[in-house]
């Protein structure tokens, strides 16, 4: 009896002494421990998406893949694999599994080290959200008080969606939807049993257990899983058979693009993180840009036909590398593999390795391990050897002439006709397409492949553009007192110039010869290059220089000489279809931008793009400044329902007549100049103009419709020539030509309205002066009313004296 009272005495005492402990510890640890209530308020870090204007993605940015999901969204029976994989009782416990705490916390004081798992996932959202991973008996007692507050101050299903959205999984996937993607490349919603039960293994051991790095001991995982769902009556015999009997597809995916359009995506991403600093890639924002899909792909598309077509040109340079041949003693197709896997696909062309020549057709092996051929007659025929940019081998007579066993080859697949031989272009090119209207960037292509190289040369590459860039040395000649109609002598013109080594400057039309007197129109339409030195000459370069600001162009960097009208100053291809989306709009300034809408993680608009907008109903004020405005979100919600004309209008910047003449003259250009290839279009209202530098090192086409303005470019990023039979319109021209049928498929064809102060009359096509009655060869032409020339014989013409312009367009028409 006095054995059994001192047995009660030392349990009492110690269950108070433990009652005191705990009591201790709690008064200890409370006063430091974090707020649960935060959680309702915590923000994953989630990253960034771009996407087009309707809605598919191009692009997404962040260290840590995350899709978070509602509790809502998450599947039954995944919550089924997951309560079974780690907390059966998560639904009828307070926060605790004492009995599986009791034996953890007991290894933990005997041995010092975690033995078995007494966490629930209470305890894990506690630890993943507010604490280290360290495994200390002081952070075990932190996680278990927290657990207590959290379960008071969430409910079961928020508590869930917490751990569901933020427990990591490997290979950077945190939560269990971006893991589902990650992993399997879909959504969580999509997968089978096994696949859940799989993905509900991998938290006890990330690296180990997911099905990538560990497929063994994943499949382990994901079958003790499924027989704890069958035990606890989740699932019945026949489906946890089926599911163990599953071979697992788990292979590493990429957030699945809807398209390739890195280099706007990339733009985005800069700009968002000017914006907001590292909480871009960190705050889930969704951006919306201005990106056409269905253009950009065709953009795109363009651009790798136009540079193989002109790679075909110019010869076949040989395979991008020679690999160990097969010979009696080895087997170098794992090799080959190994070296395909390293190779990306650039511009749709696949890396693939010959592994046979024969006398009609080579065999290849392909990346995925599928063997294929290459037909004699699919490109290898044609394959003649590259010896410069202006000169090619013969063709070659078998395959052997051309190919040899492991050979690294580029090869395209032409569905029905099979895989041709290929190889990635050398050159490179750059497409813009903007709105005229507002400056929205609606396609944008900076190089043949992201893959090859991140330097995008729509906006980052400083290239000459030669003669696309004489329309606005014409229309600051029109508003100068100059007329489409002036003559000036296409002959010889030589320049000192100290910098070249003969000291003399001496231009030449691309053709070599001189035309004699020259009327203006015709001298833009055929691109001359002698009489547009003269013209600037006459003008003067300051005169020039200053009415190129008002494009918002800085001019401290162009050359103060009369090499200026041949375009020698060094432009983008962002800031040249921006100039010419003035001559596309009318004659207003816009500005081009590329994300139109912000929003944030829970999908509020917080921030609107506010572009420069022609609005020709307005009057011609000044622009409230050089940039685009923002609205912020109190604007944003104050502003709700605005129309276009509430917009900061667009300032005009040039004369509406002079912007009508210059339009009429690079029509011309399409249906009698340097762009008559795009007469193909059968469109009446394109205008454009070519551009070639010396060397030719950059070759370019620029044009419009009063819906679309497009830019194209094409060279070397080392500056080497591209040919000397490569033009504007042989290499850029086609490029537009290839975009624009698409970019105006639903353009209809309007004629620009006659604007005031603006005349057509007769001319002599030889003097550029009023026709006389009756003449036979007389030509109509634009003129400025204030402009017109004397008749030919020496009548004066208004402000030259004698009658006035009214009575002077009476007796010309």
């Amino acid at each position: 009896m006095k054995i059994l009272r001192a047995l009660f005495r030392l349990s009492l005492f110690g269950l108070f002494g433990s009652l005191w402990l705990l009591a201790g510890i709690y008064l200890y640890l409370s006063p430091n421990l974090p707020d649960v209530a935060t959680l309702r308020d915590v923000k994953l870090q989630t990253p960034m998406r771009v996407y087009t204007r309707d809605g598919y993605l191009i692009g997404q940015f962040g260290e840590q893949k995350r899709s978070p999901l509602p509790f809502e969204e998450i599947p039954p029976q995944f919550i089924e694999a997951l309560l079974a994989a780690e907390d059966a009782s998560f639904f009828r416990h307070s926060g605790i599994d004492f009995t599986g705490l009791f034996r953890a916390v007991s290894e933990l004081v005997l041995t010092g080290e975690k033995g078995s798992g007494g966490s629930t996932l209470t305890m894990q959202v506690a630890r993943n959200y507010f604490l280290s991973l360290e495994r200390t008996f002081m952070r075990k007692f932190n996680e278990i008080l927290l657990a207590i507050e959290i379960e008071r101050a969430l409910d079961k299903r928020e508590i869930f969606e917490l751990y569901f959205n933020r427990v990591f999984l490997g290979h950077r996937a945190y939560g269990f939807e971006a893991a589902s993607k990650v992993y399997y490349g879909k959504s969580i919603g999509e997968l089978d049993l096994a696949q859940y039960a799989m993905l509900a293994g991998i938290p006890k051991a990330p690296s180990r257990n997911n099905p990538i790095s560990g497929p063994v001991a994943g499949k382990q995982r994901r079958d003790w899983i499924l027989g704890r769902m069958r035990d606890l009556g989740y699932i019945d015999q026949a489906q946890y058979s089926a599911a163990v009997a599953e071979i697992d597809t788990a292979k590493h995916h990429d957030e699945q693009l809807s398209f390739s359009a890195h280099y706007a995506a990339e733009m985005v991403r800069q700009e968002m993180l000017d914006r907001y600093g590292m909480a871009a890639y960190n705050d889930g924002y969704h951006v919306y840009t201005t990106i056409n899909s269905g253009l950009q792909e065709v953009a795109r598309e363009a651009v790798i036909k136009g540079l193989l077509t002109y790679d075909d040109r110019h010869g076949y340079r040989g395979p991008e590398q020679k690999l160990q041949p097969a010979d009696n003693d080895s087997n170098p197709e794992q090799a080959w593999l190994e070296a395909l896997g390293q190779t990306a696909v650039i511009a749709d062309l696949s890396p693939a390795v010959v592994t046979e020549v024969g006398d009609e057709q080579v065999a290849i092996l392909l990346a995925d391990g599928r063997r294929a051929s290459v037909p004699w007659e699919n490109g290898i025929n044609h394959a003649s050897p590259y010896l410069s940019e202006n000169a090619v081998g013969p063709r070659p007579k078998t395959p052997a002439e051309v190919l040899a066993v492991g050979d690294l080859i580029r090869v395209a697949d032409r569905g029905e006709e099979g895989w041709f031989l290929s190889q990635v272009p050398a050159a490179q090119a750059a497409l813009v397409s903007l709105q005229p209207d507002d400056g929205a960037i609606v396609s944008i292509v900076g190089g043949v492949g992201f893959e090859l190289s991140k330097f995008n040369r729509a906006t980052q590459a400083l290239r000459q553009p030669g003669s696309n860039f004489k329309p606005f040395l014409y229309s600051a000649a029109l508003e100068s007192g100059f007329t489409a109609a002036s003559i000036i002598n296409d002959a010889p013109v030589v320049v000192e110039d100290s910098s070249l080594d003969e000291g003399m400057w001496r231009p030449e039309n691309d053709e070599g010869k001189f035309y004699g007197p020259t009327r203006l129109r015709w001298a833009l339409t055929k691109s001359r290059n002698l009489v547009s030195i003269r013209l600037l000459q006459q003008m003067g370069v300051d005169k020039l220089l200053d009415y190129m600001t008002r494009f918002g162009f800085d001019t401290s960097d162009f050359p103060r000489d009369l090499s200026l009208a041949l375009g020698t100053h060094v432009m983008s291809v962002m800031d040249v279809a921006a100039a010419y989306a003035v001559l596309a709009n009318g004659g207003y300034r816009v500005e081009p931008y590329l994300i139109a809408r912000i929003d944030d993680i829970d999908g509020k608009e917080i921030y609107k793009a506010r572009p420069l907008t022609v609005c020709r109903s307005c009057d011609d004020t000044p622009a409230p400044g050089t940039a685009s405005e923002e609205l912020s979100m109190e604007e944003i919600l104050a502003s709700n329902g605005e129309d276009q004309a509430a917009l900061p209008p667009a300032p005009r910047i040039m004369d509406a007549r002079v912007n009508f003449i210059i339009d009429s003259i690079l029509k011309d250009v399409i249906t009698r100049g340097t762009g008559r290839k795009a007469l193909v279009l059968e469109r009446s209202d394109i205008a454009g103009k070519t551009g070639t530098t010396n060397g030719p090192m950059d070759v370019w086409f620029s044009g419009y419709n009063s819906d679309v303005v497009t830019s194209t470019w094409v060279g070397f990023d080392g500056y080497t020539p591209l040919g000397r039979r490569e033009f504007g319109g042989t290499a850029a021209l086609p490029i537009w030509i290839d975009f624009m049928r698409e970019a105006l498929r639903d353009s209809p064809v309007r004629q620009r309205p006659l604007p005031p102060g603006l005349v057509s009359v007769r001319i002599d096509p030889d003097t550029g002066l009023l026709a006389n009655p009756g003449q036979a060869n007389a030509i109509f032409e634009y003129f400025l009313k204030e402009n017109i020339p004397a008749r030919a014989g020496g009548e004066a013409g208004p402000g030259e004296g004698g009658q006035g312009t009214d009575a002077l367009l009476r007796d010309i028409f």
